[in-house]
């Protein structure tokens, strides 16, 4: 048998679509493909927001990267993003569906409204939009280099947690098992569904929930790294190297997993 170890981890002159690629962990997977050659087009609802990325990560890494801001709460913002990335690309190689709410409350006054907005965007809307963009994931597999979803799931999914809301973890676990049968339905077609569950890592969603008022910069992250079996927090590379794992050739046999990366807490709770 031949063996060939040329290129591993090449996400090199892939396109890759980022959902709330815009800050937090989007933002981390965003910097890490375009700092391996990829083409990267980050979406989040704020187009402010969408277009500082830009500014931001193209000055630190160069390469190609542009964003589509769309509102993926509902079917309007979803068919949006999904009928501009057809106007300006032939095919896609990688689907990150990172983009996610939340919604804190206790269990007597959790709203209807806050259940609805998670479940919107973080179970319907990765759904449909892998369903609008797979004929641009069509175009790219092939047996031999796969097209790759990758949902950004949570380890709130995996186990109970004080700090998560009732629909986030929830939703979350829908993402899981949404994955699972992503998975095994694409394989088929050489479209591989893993999912990436996360831990805490800087972000603003994280700040708020902890009591840091959405501020990343400046704020005891230490506190949150003592409850943690590695001892820290999550850092860019650690979900961005995972991320590219699971859209390089090196994860061609791997499909309809979601893959803790939080340095050890669901294994250790």
């Amino acid at each position: 048998m031949s063996m060939d170890f040329s290129n591993l981890f090449s996400v090199v002159g892939k396109t890759v679509v980022i959902t709330g690629g815009s800050r937090g962990i989007g933002e981390m997977i965003a910097a890490g493909f375009l700092s391996q050659g990829a083409k990267v087009i980050i979406s989040s609802r704020k187009v402010k927001a969408c277009e500082e990325t830009v500014e931001r990560l193209k000055a630190e890494y160069g390469g190609e990267i542009y964003a589509i801001p769309s509102d993926l709460s509902n079917l309007d913002g979803i068919n949006h993003l999904a009928d501009e990335i057809a106007k300006r690309e032939d095919k896609i190689d990688v689907l990150v569906n990172n983009a996610g709410v939340a919604w804190g409350a206790t269990l007597e006054d959790f709203p209807e409204v806050g259940w609805d907005k998670v479940m919107d965007v973080n179970v319907k809307g990765v759904f449909f939009l892998t369903q609008k963009l797979m004929p641009l994931l069509r175009k790219s597999a092939s047996a031999s280099d796969p097209a790759r979803v990758i949902n950004i799931a949570s380890i709130d999914g995996m186990h109970t947690s004080p700090m998560s809301g009732f629909a986030y973890g929830t939703s979350k676990a829908a993402v899981i098992h949404l994955t699972r049968f992503m998975g095994a339905h694409l394989a088929g077609e050489h479209i591989l569904v893993n999912g990436i569950a996360p831990g805490p890592f800087p972000t603003w969603m994280l700040s708020t929930g902890v009591g840091f008022k959405g501020e990343t910069e400046g704020v005891d992250w230490d506190s949150v790294a003592s409850r943690n079996p590695s001892g820290r927090v999550g850092a860019p590379s650690d979900v961005a190297g995972l991320s590219i794992f699971l859209s390089s050739k090196e994860s061609a046999y791997i499909t309809g997993h979601t893959i803790p990366c939080d340095g050890g807490i669901v294994s250790s709770s």
